[in-house]
C-alpha cells in the first residue's frame, strides 16, 4: 500500500515539475513568434488530446508520465510548409532561441519561489530552537553556546523553528559570511549574542559545515515507552505491545528512550532479557534485534518499535508560525537562491571527488520521499517539490549536451563565432551528453538500490 502511494504522488510531483518546466519553453516560444506544434506532458501513446483547429498547438497527455517536450516548427526536424518559416525556431535570432530554451530550468526555479512563498504564508509547525548537548571542539563550543540556549535570530534575522535557523546558518555560510551573529535566550530567559566564525574550508564545504558547527536540537528526556510497532517485524513478534514500558534489559535499567534505542543498536542478533510493566504489571520479554547494515558500514540493531510522546513534551517543543504575503516574497526568493546555490556546490563537489556520490538519489528514492512527504501534509509535500523543482532547473541548465545548459553552451559558441555549431559537432557532444547522462542515472538507480535492500 506504502508503494502504491508512493508512485502516485511520485507521478503527481512528476506532472507538476514537467508541466512547469515545458509550460517554460511553451509560453516564451509562443511570446516570441515561434509555432508549437504540441506540448506534452509524458511520452509514449497519447492518452488524451486537445486541439482547437490544426493550425493551434495539440496538448497532450501521453501513458509514460516520466517528462514531456515542446515540439516547435524547426527545419532540422523536418519539412516545413513556406507559411510556416517565419515562426521556425532555426530562424529566430540568437537572443530568441536562448530565451526559449532558458525559459524551462528558470520556469522550475520560479515554481520553487511560488511554493516556498505558499508555504510561508500558509505557515507551518515546527521545532523551536532549543540548542541541545554541545561537543567539545566544534565551533557551538568555541563561541560559547549552552545546552537549552534557544536561537531568536542570526544576523538580525527571526528563526521561530530548527529549519529556519539551520538554514539561515547555512545559507550564511554560502554567501561568504565568516561570523554569524547568533542571539540566543538562555534558560533563565536573558538574551545573549553568541558569535560563529567560519573558516575558509567551513564555507567551501557545506556538506561538513553541520558536524564542525555542533549545533544540534535539545532532546528532553523520554520514558522509554513503546509506541507505534512496524507491522511483522521482531519487536511486535517477540510480543511488545503499544504502551510497554521498558524497565530493565539484561538486568540494566533503562531510564529513558534514548538509552534504550542506544542498547538495542549495541545488541545486534544478540539475546535481550527484557523486564517490562504492561498495565500496571511487570513482565518478562525475550527479543532478539535483527540486524542492519548503515551507510557507514556498521552494523546495528533494529526492532522496529517507535517511542510513545506525552502531548504536553510536544506541546512544549512545537510552534506555530507563519509570513505575511509581503513578507514572505523575498524570503521565497531568498530559499530558493540558497538551496539552488547549495545543489550546484554539492554538484561541483561530486565532480571532483570531494562529496561523495551517495547523495545522489534515483527515481525510487525520490518516489519514497514523495509520498513519506505526502503523508507528513501538505506543506511538506509542498516543499519536497520545492526541492526537487530547484535540483530539476540547476541540473538543466548545467553546460552538459542534451541538456537545455548544453544547447545554451552551443548559443554561446555561436555568439562567439559569429555562425551556429555545426549539426555535427553538436550531434557528437549531444551523445557524449547522453552516455554522461546515462552513467549518471545508473549510478543513482545503483545507490537507490543499495538503499532499498539495505
Amino acid at each position: 500500500m506504502a508503494g502504491l502511494q508512493s508512485l502516485f504522488f511520485f507521478i503527481i510531483a512528476i506532472a507538476i515539475l514537467v508541466a512547469f518546466h515545458e509550460f517554460g519553453h511553451f509560453w516564451v516560444a509562443r511570446k516570441t513568434g515561434v509555432k508549437v506544434i504540441r506540448f506534452s506532458i509524458g511520452f509514449g501513446k497519447v492518452l488524451f488530446s486537445r486541439q482547437k483547429s490544426r493550425h493551434d498547438t495539440e496538448f497532450v497527455i501521453a501513458a509514460i508520465p516520466v517528462g514531456g517536450y515542446v515540439k516547435m516548427v524547426d527545419e532540422r526536424e523536418g519539412d516545413v510548409s513556406s507559411e510556416d518559416l517565419p515562426y521556425a525556431f532555426n530562424r529566430q535570432p540568437l537572443l530568441t532561441r536562448s530565451a526559449i530554451v532558458a525559459a524551462g530550468p528558470l520556469a522550475n526555479l520560479l515554481l520553487a519561489v511560488i511554493l516556498f512563498w505558499l508555504i510561508l504564508v500558509l505557515g507551518e509547525t515546527g521545532i523551536r530552537p532549543v540548542i541541545g548537548k554541545i561537543e567539545p571542539g566544534t565551533l557551538a563550543a568555541q563561541a560559547g553556546f549552552v545546552e537549552r540556549d534557544e536561537i531568536i535570530s542570526i544576523n538580525q534575522k527571526p528563526t521561530p523553528t530548527w529549519a529556519v535557523a539551520f538554514d539561515e546558518l547555512l545559507s550564511q555560510a554560502l554567501n561568504g559570511r565568516h561570523d554569524l551573529v547568533v542571539t540566543v535566550k538562555t534558560l533563565d530567559g536573558d538574551q545573549q549574542m553568541r558569535v560563529l566564525l567560519l573558516a575558509d574550508a567551513d564555507i567551501q564545504n557545506p556538506d561538513t559545515l553541520h558536524q564542525r558547527l555542533g549545533l544540534k536540537p535539545w532532546t528532553p528526556l523520554i520514558p522509554p515507552v513503546i509506541g507505534k510497532l512496524v507491522e511483522h517485524d521482531v519487536a511486535e513478534q517477540a510480543g511488545l505491545k503499544s504502551g510497554d514500558l521498558i524497565i530493565s534489559a539484561d538486568g540494566i535499567a533503562i531510564h529513558d528512550w534514548q538509552q534504550w534505542v542506544n542498547y538495542v543498536q549495541g545488541k545486534p542478533g544478540a539475546n535481550i532479557n527484557l523486564q517490562i510493566q504492561r498495565d500496571g504489571v511487570q513482565l518478562p520479554l525475550q527479543i532478539v534485534p535483527r540486524q542492519e547494515t548503515m551507510e557507514s558500514g556498521q552494523i546495528v540493531g533494529k526492532i522496529g518499535a517507535g517511542v510513545s510522546v506525552a502531548q504536553n513534551l510536544i506541546d512544549d517543543l512545537k510552534v506555530d508560525y507563519a509570513y505575511s504575503m509581503v513578507d514572505a516574497l523575498p524570503l521565497a526568493f531568498e530559499k530558493t537562491g540558497f538551496y539552488a546555490l547549495a545543489t550546484l556546490k554539492m554538484m561541483g563537489n561530486m565532480f571532483i571527488g570531494e562529496a561523495s556520490v551517495k547523495n545522489l538519489s534515483g527515481p525510487i528514492s525520490i518516489a519514497q520521499y514523495a509520498g513519506q512527504s505526502a503523508e507528513m501534509g501538505f506543506t511538506a509535500f509542498l516543499r519536497f517539490l520545492a526541492l526537487v523543482s530547484i535540483s530539476l532547473g540547476v541540473l538543466n541548465l548545467l553546460p552538459v549536451p542534451m541538456l537545455d545548459g548544453g544547447h545554451l553552451l552551443f548559443y554561446v559558441v555561436e555568439a562567439i563565432k559569429g555562425s551556429a555549431v555545426s549539426d555535427t559537432v553538436q550531434l557528437y557532444f549531444q551523445k557524449l551528453g547522453m552516455l554522461f547522462l546515462l552513467f549518471l542515472m545508473l549510478i543513482a538507480m545503483f545507490m537507490d538500490l543499495g538503499r532499498l535492500f539495505s
